[in-house]
């Protein structure tokens, strides 16, 4: 897939889970509104039913009173009942019984205007006790489901005052009509109210979004595993890609430097095939010496690749023996310093680990060394000068470091250099040969022997390898 298929699939993808997310929260908005209408609806259902128990119970405190103000009266009231009195007046038809009649009735009539006139000339202070009144909005409130701190107030029109406030916090939002719900107190079909009950809840979005917290939570959940299948994908598509283009230059490159000595045999072979070439000791010695130089460098790649391929099975077995630190690394420069040499540079050992010694796998510790050194000297425009030091770091282990002063690595390509195939970006120089295996190979030994490797460098200013072996058991 080329990049601007990927680009095309993203863009399809970017627009159609914006299309999706614009549908989910189009939904959880309307599923909102729903919410917010249903709760409007139960708090002003709760405000209706607390008016009307407090009017009952007004009604019921007055019925009181007038059955109290008949039972000291007793003489006074025996035709309260008027249906059934005009029905018996009907039956006895007298004159004398209908003026008793009328007599009782002008007396309840002005019972009944006595008790009016005491209700209106109340205050609403003493018409509502307030502990009554918090108690019925809270029973009706838990009634309709609606769990949540509330704040209320009586105001009075004609005072424009509140006289009523549960904890007096919110007054104003109180007579916010867009924040707080009202309703008039003690209607009567011949006056308007003057007094309205008002409450206000502070965290109404919250107890609203609490109740669609499962919708919330899985659209939340639906939305970021999308997201992160997407990125995931995305990102695997550009991994395959960069794979894909890092094997092609391993095959390339593989090829070309299995081709270089293989030439170099094949010429060799065939100049000692040559009938017309003198055959002298001297010529047969340099010829089975390129020969045997340029096996040994097929024999050192063939082995990169497949320990690479063992360690990626995870099929490495450690031969664990306990080395003389020291003489390791000296063993391994004397191994590689003839092609330092052969572009006139040097190695020098700073080494103070005298007497230390770890067990590690020799093959595998001194193939570390090797490989760090190679690069040192591969990676150089200049004459290599190559530092290879050593230190004890307190009692916890010991510090192995390689320097050179060669190109330098990038910050950016620093994170990648210990990657499978990673090669290092060179620009314009094509003189740096390799396959991007022996970094990534360094790391996985270092870490099979629990160590750790980090790397300092800057461009044109040379690298420093560090290599932390913690002593452990792996020291003797």
């Amino acid at each position: 897939m080329n990049k601007k298929s990927i680009i095309l699939v993203i863009v399809l993808v970017s627009i159609a889970f914006i299309g999706l997310m614009s549908i989910q929260v189009y939904w959880i908005r309307n599923a909102m509104y729903v919410k917010q209408v249903a709760f409007d609806q139960k708090v002003i259902e709760a405000l209706s039913n607390v008016v009307l128990k407090l009017d009952i119970l007004e009604k019921e405190a007055e019925l009181k009173e007038k059955n109290d103000f008949i039972s000291s009266n007793p003489g006074r009231f025996n035709y309260l009942d008027l249906d059934s009195k005009i029905l018996e007046l009907k039956k006895l038809g007298t004159r004398s019984d209908f003026d008793q009649f009328n007599r009782n009735l002008k007396l309840t009539e002005e019972m009944f205007d006595v008790l009016m006139n005491k209700r209106i000339t109340k205050t609403i202070q003493e018409r509502i006790d307030q502990a009554v009144l918090d108690s019925l909005i809270d029973v009706e409130l838990q009634h309709r489901g609606i769990r949540i701190a509330f704040e209320y107030g009586v105001f009075n029109i004609t005072g424009n005052k509140m006289v009523y406030q549960k904890t007096g916090k919110y007054p104003s939002r109180l007579l916010n009509n867009k924040l707080s719900y009202s309703c008039g107190l003690f209607p009567s079909p011949s006056r308007k109210s003057t007094n309205f009950l008002i409450i206000y809840f502070p965290f109404r979005r919250n107890f609203l979004l609490w109740q669609m917290a499962s919708l919330l939570i899985v659209s939340l959940v639906l939305v970021l595993t999308i997201i992160f299948a997407f990125f995931y994908t995305v990102s695997t598509v550009f991994k395959q890609k960069r794979l894909s283009e890092m094997r092609n230059d391993f095959i390339n490159n593989m090829t070309h430097e299995f081709k270089t000595p293989i030439s170099t045999i094949s010429l060799a072979c065939e100049a000692l095939k040559d009938k017309d070439i003198a055959k002298t000791e001297t010529l047969f010695d340099n010829y089975i010496g390129i020969i045997n130089e340029e096996n040994g460098r097929l024999k050192s790649m063939s082995e990169k690749v497949l320990q690479t391929a063992i360690i990626e099975k995870g099929e490495l077995r450690l031969r664990e023996e306990w080395i003389d630190l020291e003489e390791l690394i000296r063993d391994a420069v004397k191994k590689i310093k003839m092609q330092v040499e052969r572009k006139n540079g040097r190695i020098l050992l700073d080494l103070n680990t005298k007497g230390v010694k770890l067990k590690v796998d020799k093959m595998h510790f001194t193939n570390v060394i090797l490989n760090l050194i190679d690069n040192a000297n591969k990676y150089n425009l200049n004459e290599p000068e190559i530092l290879i030091s050593t230190e004890e770091v307190d009692s916890e282990g010991v510090n192995i470091m390689v320097q050179d002063n060669g190109i330098g690595i990038s910050k950016i390509n620093q994170k990648k250099i210990f990657d499978k195939l990673y090669r290092v970006p060179t620009g314009n120089i094509h003189n740096f040969k390799g396959f991007g295996l022996g970094l990534n190979y360094v790391k996985a030994i270092v870490d099979k022997h629990k160590g750790q490797i980090s790397v300092n460098s800057e461009l044109n200013k040379g690298t420093t390898f560090v290599i932390f072996m913690p002593f452990g058991d792996l020291k003797q």
